[in-house]
């Protein structure tokens, strides 16, 4: 139906914290339910075992993704498929309890080489056995805990070798009653808990259980290096672009020797030519961790939250290196030169990012997962990044409800120049802060959990080993919307993260006093939904606010991808009058925001106009809180820009990664330079998020009526400060008389010498009553559309509007396939765009999919452009 992107690991493991020689436990593993396996584990994984009637399964993978996988389940991304799936509170346990069975080639290593076995994450319990012999000694818990098994001595001499896994769900999965997190007992145990269904998600069946992460075989030398941690500081206030003074880089490492002798020898650490090192005696069977002397980097090349300079990474390298000078084991590490810090603004009373000594205006989104069934891939992590990127957004914070995201995330944040707010394992819903009857145990009783809290910490302790190296990863954070228990929390926060880490800082839980004053009362986030437009600009809210907002609605395609044919109609108001499936999927209603640009029953006019009210949405938020940057707020984070299923709410592309006007709206109203309108006061202000000085820009102020006549309303020469906001003049008086009957376009533009645009920015404003009924009476405007291919991967789009028409308005552009449906993902530099009479405007689409797909055409249509598919040339 549509090209997209596969939802599963591929062979790309990234190597950023692991030795060179490995490889992934990817493909060719069978399954079975585990009431029907007869023999034990040590019997099973016997290489001769024989698995008659095995079925093909999925790993990395969840049971219900193999079930999916083998059309045993319906998909539960579409319609209700999902009520259709069993569900384990009414099943037990038993009926996703499953063996996993892998044979493998690996002979036994020569001389002191070491073989290992790794499992980066098995949801929720298991036993583990190889070749006859269990390596677990004991039944191994916790979703988000790693585990490594030195094989060497398991090893068959002909290679042929067989890994047999039974995997159990988590012990309280849980009632899926309809509250957050079903009745609450899913946080009884250390993994996600949105899997027992959300306002924002139904429940997966399964709870997610399975090796749902990576398996892979690592070769080593007699030692092994373990857990790196890469330290960057970077004293002075430092700006892009410029030669830079040294920045400071320390680095440690813990050696293993599973040797029975004593081995001498050298740990030495190389970044950019420069390399630390240190002579290391292990004795046999020893574990030790070595600290090697600082080192300096003279004239860094630095690396930058997004808008603000280059994303640089470094690849450093890790080694140890024997006396007899036999490397015996080594690691590439990619490292960006940054350093974060933080410090309370007693003027907004909220905590100030700078990033290199550079203060950063924060404009993040909320992010879930990538997958609700953890089908993860380093290409669609990649994509979703990239989307965040596009947005001019600066950070993401992981919610707490969720998991620690896994290093190709990380990774992909890293490229794009991301931040990452991670938050630990815990919800004010499931963890007790609220009275609610939906849950079956009381707050009491519900602010202890998880049950077991050596195994949170045990898990807290190996997420901060696995990603600290990342410089995208910049807080920690105790929970979502509350505290961890006080003895979890004096251990992380006084202990753990001090000892692992030390360089980032920590935030009780993700609303806290620590993180925004809340002087207003409430909870310290939203609010959510539909918003008038002026309630972003003239409403305070919290002055680093980390979750507010909440619709987006994808149009008619991305409708159609998951909703039956039956269900394809305008939603109803009302109590009761909701279609079920749109219930079911989560809709927020849209209808008085849809409304006042005229009433309709076809399901594709309402899903343009519901574009409409996405894009307004989110430039005004953007906006709102940029106007007030260093005065009412230092950061914002959307609630949320992605969803892991389909779900008709939170979200700036759909599950399939088809982008909405949401995308396009925040990608407007952040632009790290931009030019906008306050529609309270009529004021035009601008905003600068970037370290530079702006002078010398033409401020144009033009409207438009229908008919596409337009009046200047002034030119006037402007300057900006860096990380600043400028007001320049107020138009309201004119604007108001302008739009009165039939409404007005507005539009704004910063231009620099040679007529070069650096802010182009374009309303559409209702009439004195607050309707659009201009824009049901616009013209057709005769778009003239071309395309053709600039370079491999990239189609330059070419949009051109005769003169003396109506404005071209709100044009979505698509890249289609010979059927005329979208090639998923790919990347436009903007859309939903409107050309003025006259001009012409470009759009680039990237990707990977750009190059791939050779017989593409471009899509273009809009509120008053006909719909029509180019050639490219």
């Amino acid at each position: 139906m549509y090209k997209t992107i596969s939802l599963f690991f591929g062979l790309l493991l990234g190597n950023h914290l692991f030795a060179q020689q490995q490889y992934e436990l990817s493909s060719g593993w069978k399954c079975s339910i585990a009431s029907a396996v007869k023999i034990n584990g040590e019997q099973l994984s016997v290489p001769s075992a024989a698995l008659t009637d095995w079925q093909p399964a999925t790993v990395p993978g969840t049971v219900l993704t193999t079930l999916i996988n083998n059309k045993q389940v319906p998909d539960p991304m579409f319609g209700m498929n999902n009520e259709k799936i069993p569900d384990i509170y009414h099943t037990g346990n038993a009926r996703y309890t499953y063996w996993f069975v892998k044979d493998f080639k690996e002979l036994p290593p020569a001389g002191d080489g070491q073989v290992w076995l790794h499992f980066r994450g098995v949801n929720e319990g298991c036993d583990i056995f190889l070749n006859g012999h269990r390596l677990t000694a004991a039944t191994h818990h916790g979703a988000y805990l790693r585990q490594s098994f030195n094989i060497t001595p398991w090893l068959k001499q002909n290679g042929d070798n067989r890994v047999a896994v039974i995997v159990y769900p988590p012990p309280f999965p849980g009632n899926p009653n309809g509250g957050q997190g079903g009745d609450g007992a899913i946080a009884k145990g250390v993994g996600p808990q949105y899997t027992a269904g959300w306002d924002w998600i139904q429940p997966m069946r399964d709870r997610n259980t399975g090796i749902w992460d990576k398996v892979f075989i690592e070769r080593t030398g007699a030692v092994r290096i373990k857990d790196p941690h890469i330290v960057t500081l970077v004293p002075g206030v430092r700006k892009p672009g410029l030669a830079q003074a040294p920045a400071d880089v320390k680095v440690s490492a813990t050696l293993e020797n599973s040797s029975s002798r004593s081995i001498s020898g050298t740990l030495k650490y190389t970044i950019d030519n420069t390399t630390a090192s240190a002579k290391v005696t292990l004795p046999a069977h020893a574990t030790v961790t070595v600290a090697l002397p600082g080192l300096q980097v003279k004239q860094p090349k630095l690396w930058w939250p997004h808008g603000y300079g280059e994303q640089y990474l470094y690849q450093s390298s890790l080694q140890f290196i024997d006396a007899a000078g036999k490397q015996q084991s080594a690691n590439t590490i990619p490292v960006g030169i940054r350093e974060i810090q933080t410090s309370w603004n007693p003027h907004t009373n909220s905590r100030e990012v700078a990033v290199n000594g550079q203060k950063i205006f924060i404009k993040g989104g909320n992010w879930i997962t990538s997958d609700a069934l953890f089908r993860f891939s380093a290409e669609r992590y990649d994509a979703e990044a990239r989307f965040h990127r596009d947005m001019n957004l600066n950070l993401i914070r992981i919610w707490g409800g969720s998991l620690t995201e896994r290093p190709e995330f990380f990774a992909a944040c890293d490229k794009y120049g991301l931040l990452v707010f991670q938050d630990f394992w815990m919800s004010g819903d499931c963890n007790g802060r609220w009275l609610d009857p939906m849950k079956k145990e009381d707050q009491w009783t519900r602010r202890q959990y998880p049950d077991d809290h050596n195994l949170f910490l045990e898990s807290v302790a190996d997420q901060i080993k696995m990603i600290r190296n990342h410089p995208s990863l910049a807080f920690w954070c105790g929970g979502n919307e509350i505290t961890p228990p006080a003895d979890i929390l004096a251990a992380m926060k006084d202990s753990l993260i001090p000892k692992l880490d030390g360089t980032r800082y920590f935030f009780d839980y993700s609303n806290s006093d620590s993180m925004s004053y809340n002087h207003i009362g409430g909870n310290g986030d939203g609010p959510y939904g539909i918003q008038p437009i002026s309630v972003f600009w003239g409403e305070r809210t919290f002055p680093f606010n980390s979750e507010v907002g909440s619709v987006g609605t994808g149009d008619y395609e991305s409708l159609q991808r998951f909703l039956p044919k039956e269900n394809l109609v305008v939603p109803a108001t009302g109590k009761g009058k909701l279609d079920p499936v749109w219930d079911y999927h989560k809709y927020i209603s849209y209808n008085q925001h849809i409304d006042p640009y005229g009433a309709t029953n076809d399901l594709r006019e309402w899903a343009n106009k519901a574009q409409l009210v996405n894009y307004d949405q989110y430039r005004a938020l953007m906006e709102g809180f940029s106007a007030h940057m260093w005065d009412w707020y230092t950061g914002v984070i959307i609630w949320k820009t992605q969803n892991p299923w389909t779900a008709l709410r939170g979200q700036m592309y759909d599950y399939y990664l088809d982008p909405n006007a949401c995308l396009y709206g925040t990608r407007k109203g952040a632009e790290p330079l931009h030019i906008m309108y306050n529609p309270l006061d009529g004021m035009v202000t601008g905003v600068n998020n970037t370290f530079n000085y702006e002078r010398d820009m033409m401020l144009e102020v033009r409207t438009f009526d229908r008919l596409g006549h337009d009046s200047v309303l002034t030119k006037v020469f402007v300057e900006i400060g860096p990380t600043s906001i400028q007001k320049y003049l107020s138009v309201k008086p004119m604007i108001d008389q302008l739009r009165k009957k039939e409404g007005i376009f507005l539009s704004l533009r910063l231009v620099k010498a040679g007529g070069q645009i650096v802010s182009d920015n374009f309303y559409w404003l209702p009439n004195e009553d607050g309707k659009y009924n201009g824009l049901a009476q616009l013209p057709v405007a005769g778009l003239q559309c071309s395309a053709k291919r600039i370079k491999p991967g990239v189609i330059s789009v070419t949009l051109k509007n005769p003169a003396d028409g109506a404005v071209a308005f709100f044009n979505r552009v698509s890249l289609v396939n010979a059927q005329h449906e979208r090639i998923l993902p790919v990347f436009y530099d903007d859309n939903y765009i409107s050309v003025l009479p006259g001009e012409t405007k470009t759009i680039e689409i990237s990707g990977e999919n750009v190059v791939k797909e050779g017989k593409a055409q471009v899509e273009v249509y809009g509120h008053n452009v006909q719909r029509q598919y180019i050639e490219i040339q």
